[in-house]
């Protein structure tokens, strides 16, 4: 499910991820292609459960996720700037 907000200025309407929900997330990157910011998988991660075999795992795996992340918003800030200018 996503959130719909509505602007104030432009009355156009856009629909956001809601971060906590991991299913909701997960089917939101499978149709819109989003990627949840880092700090929501973080926070994703510690309101769950999990061992301590399952929360390492998931500590590497993320590890990575926030490096990708990173390096993906270089690009696409270095591609903005150049059709910007």
């Amino acid at each position: 499910m996503t959130a719909v907000l509505r602007n104030s200025i432009c009355s156009d309407t856009m629909q956001c991820m809601y971060h906590y929900n991991p299913v909701t997330a997960l089917e939101e990157l499978t149709e819109d292609a989003i990627l949840p910011n880092p700090v929501h998988v973080r926070d994703m991660m510690l309101r769950r459960k999990l061992t301590a075999d399952q929360s390492l795992e998931l500590n590497r795996i993320f590890v990575e996720y926030q490096k990708s992340f990173g390096e993906a918003q270089k690009l696409g800030k270095e591609i903005l700037k150049r059709l910007a200018a």
